[in-house]
């Protein structure tokens, strides 16, 4: 069996290099949305043409970004979504609720601070992790059925 994973979530981490190096050897393919902040936010004006409206200028970005994300999600067989400390993803919320919508196996990373403001995102999820090691370690298991240790 193999496995094609969509790596959602917050940027500003090596969480999915994490998950990538724990799941080495297994029949894992990954994807994920554009990970250089700077292109994601600008990518619709570099591309479509200058915005002087801010709103404009991220509805471009976010349209263009959509392209990837919704062929990402669509084409995967687990989803996992990573919510960082420092920043809200509502971009990575927005995530999980399209791969819920088309049942698609949800695995998500937050810290247990977040517990409360996500248990939304956590009653679709069918796993949730507070370190991207466990990721790995549910990728292994899923293929394998060998257990951590």
């Amino acid at each position: 069996m193999t496995l094609n994973v969509y790596l959602s979530g917050e940027i500003h981490t090596d969480w999915r290099a994490q998950i990538i190096e724990g799941a080495a050897g297994l029949d894992v393919s990954f994807n994920s949305p554009v990970t250089d902040h700077a292109a994601s936010d600008d990518c619709g004006v570099a591309i479509l043409g200058a915005e002087p409206n801010k709103y404009w200028h991220d509805h471009k970005g976010a349209m263009v970004n959509a392209i990837r994300t919704r062929k990402g999600i669509e084409d995967a067989d687990v989803v996992v979504v990573r919510f960082g400390e420092k920043y809200r993803q509502w971009n990575a919320a927005f995530d999980a609720g399209y791969a819920a919508a088309l049942g698609k196996s949800i695995i998500v990373i937050n810290l247990p601070e977040h517990q409360h403001a996500l248990k939304e995102v956590h009653a679709a999820a069918l796993a949730v992790c507070d370190r991207p090691g466990q990721v790995a370690e549910i990728l292994r298991y899923a293929l394998t059925g060998a257990l951590p240790g």
